[in-house]
């Protein structure tokens, strides 16, 4: 069996950084270290979080489609988060004339002229069997952050988010991947990730979910099992039917004392398919970037790294596993 290289990555929109982490300018190809960066992880499956549309500030490049052709991904799109621009300090100006609702792009929409947009974006060279998306509200408030090429905390108010979902077709049968960037404000990540899991429940298991979700440590894995416990083996009615056919039996002898207990819920098996530090990219020191699955044997999965990029303040996540 072959195994799949998975890879999520927080591009910061394709920023090149220097070894110290600062800011560089965009070179006169400003899709050149991207691609770069994103042909070298050798992806199967690739998430991507802040990712530009015909930004100026990128310039006006359709990232997700420079990563796919870098990549030679079969399938990919893109879901808006939001259409506007950078605001000179933080935050977004947004576009009026911006379609309502979560807007996705795709192989189709290359060339298309639309209004710069901001998102999360899914890849992948297997077949795919479906797609989906849904788009986050932000918290209605921010908080004060390190940005890169600021000195001190900014105060930046939170903005909203996007997720795919793809059922893929893998050696082994189907089995979906999610891709999402989740809120920093605390506990309305948490919202959002236990959301994410009751969104994909109609669709088949093995389960991915991959992305920054600016959580740590056993947090994310935490949260999706609780939003996951199993539904009780035997329903209620069950459990009433096998005690009303306990009274209804003849007394011929004295019947031996049993409880009928409604069995337990049990939490699925989720867990990190890597755990090593992420962020930040020149440094890191934390993990905000996952990749967590359920439905997916450990003996499956192999190595992972977290390679550095010249591109992002955080690195790609990759991880071997057979599906």
């Amino acid at each position: 069996m072959s195994q799949l290289r998975i890879a999520t990555f927080n591009l910061l929109h394709g920023r090149p950084l220097a070894p110290d982490g600062a800011p560089r300018p965009f070179p006169p190809d400003p899709a050149a270290p991207l691609a770069e960066a994103v042909a070298a992880l050798d992806a199967d499956v690739l998430a991507l979080q802040e990712v530009d549309r015909h930004q100026a500030r990128s310039g006006g490049t359709d990232q997700t489609a420079v990563a796919a052709a870098a990549m030679g991904a079969a399938d990919w799109r893109f879901a808006a988060a939001l259409h506007g621009r950078p605001a000179p300090v933080a935050g977004w100006l947004p576009e009026p004339s911006a379609p309502p609702g979560i807007q996705v792009y795709g192989p189709a929409d290359l060339g298309a002229q639309a209004p710069p947009a901001y998102g999360t974006a899914l890849l992948t060279r297997l077949p795919v069997l479906h797609w989906r998306a849904r788009r986050f509200a932000p918290a209605p408030f921010g908080l004060p952050l390190r940005v890169a090429g600021r000195r001190g905390l900014t105060p930046v108010p939170d903005e909203p988010r996007a997720a795919l979902a793809a059922v893929l077709e893998g050696e082994r049968g189907p089995f979906t991947v999610v891709a999402a960037h989740l809120s920093f404000v605390p506990g309305w990540n948490m919202a959002q990730l236990a959301a994410i899991r009751r969104w994909i429940a109609d669709l088949p298991q093995p389960y991915l979910v991959l992305g920054d979700f600016n959580l740590v440590g056993a947090v994310p894995r935490t949260v999706l099992g609780g939003a996951s416990a199993l539904e009780r083996s035997a329903p209620r009615a069950r459990v009433r039917e096998l005690r009303a056919a306990r009274r209804a039996r003849p007394a011929l002898v004295e019947p031996r004392r049993r409880r009928v207990r409604e069995p337990r819920a049990r939490l699925q098996g989720w867990y990190d398919l890597a755990r090593t530090p992420t962020y930040p990219s020149h440094r890191p020191a934390v993990q905000f970037d996952h990749v967590l699955a359920v439905g997916v044997p450990r003996t499956a999965v192999g190595p992972a790294t977290a390679p550095r990029t010249a591109v992002s303040d955080h690195r790609p996540l990759v991880v071997r596993v057979s599906l």
